[in-house]
């Protein structure tokens, strides 16, 4: 094969590439806004090729990415059906609950489980850049979408700094204007580890569904505008409900 045609399959290897990843993105969107809701088997294969212009093997290899992300399940001699509840959440420097909920076209809420004082072990200390020992709020949260529980969350924050921190939480359902009332305008998230384990039964109980059952477990850091760090978090998502994107760049 000379150079020329060398490009000319590169290129259109990278159209078809470029092709699949847009139909599943486009699916995705309309997914989430509810045009496809839980449930609903989407068009067929050749009407979906119709719609976007491509070859069936095109559109194939989109609904498998989706499956793969466990947003669609495919159904051999059936077609393809929107998984009974499914969220697209994006993890970035600037992650919210609220926006990420509004993205998603989904009404979000927060609700405090409940809150204690406690002294801060080897690992909340390290996270939080404190030493061993100091007093940090710890806050549980319940996320929910539309009503159904997405993540349950165990986070902590340094005292004497947020004290009543948990009282604007509860008013607000909101962490981001509970720091807002705290002086902290904005905040960047400086790490997130993601791993897939089995809940423990708190867990399990909270997120409504079977502890043999995976979820993903995310730890977190957030820092204020200065490097500082004010949250430490552990989350963990209904692994059936959703998939977590992660965006380097916002």
């Amino acid at each position: 094969m000379n150079t020329e045609e060398k490009d000319r399959q590169d290129h259109l290897q990278h159209e078809r590439e470029s092709m699949w990843a847009a139909i599943a993105e486009q699916l995705t969107q309309d997914i989430a806004r509810g045009e496809h809701p839980p449930g609903a088997r989407l068009p067929a294969e050749h009407r979906l090729a119709q719609q976007f212009g491509a070859n069936r093997h095109t559109v194939r290899r989109a609904l498998s990415s989706l499956a793969a992300r466990g947003l669609v399940r495919m159904v051999q001699g059936s077609g393809t059906y929107v998984e009974d509840f499914a969220v697209d959440l994006a993890l970035g420097r600037r992650t919210r609950h609220s926006e990420s909920m509004l993205a998603a076209g989904l009404e979000g809420e927060l609700q405090v489980v409940r809150w204690l004082h406690l002294r801060a072990n080897a690992e909340i200390a390290h996270a939080l850049e404190l030493p061993q020992r100091s007093r940090v709020l710890q806050i549980d949260v319940l996320g929910l979408a539309n009503a159904r529980p997405l993540h349950f969350s165990q986070r902590w924050f340094p005292l004497p700094r947020f004290e009543g921190l948990a009282d604007g939480v509860e008013q607000t359902g909101s962490i981001t204007r509970a720091f807002a009332m705290r002086g902290v305008a904005d905040y960047q998230r400086r790490e997130s580890r993601i791993a897939a384990i089995l809940p423990d039964a708190l867990v399990a109980q909270f997120l409504r569904q079977p502890a043999q059952r995976p979820v993903l477990q995310v730890h977190s850091v957030n820092v204020d505008l200065q490097g500082a760090p004010i949250e430490y978090a552990t989350a963990w998502f209904a692994g059936d409900r959703i998939t977590l994107k992660v965006q380097h760049d916002v």
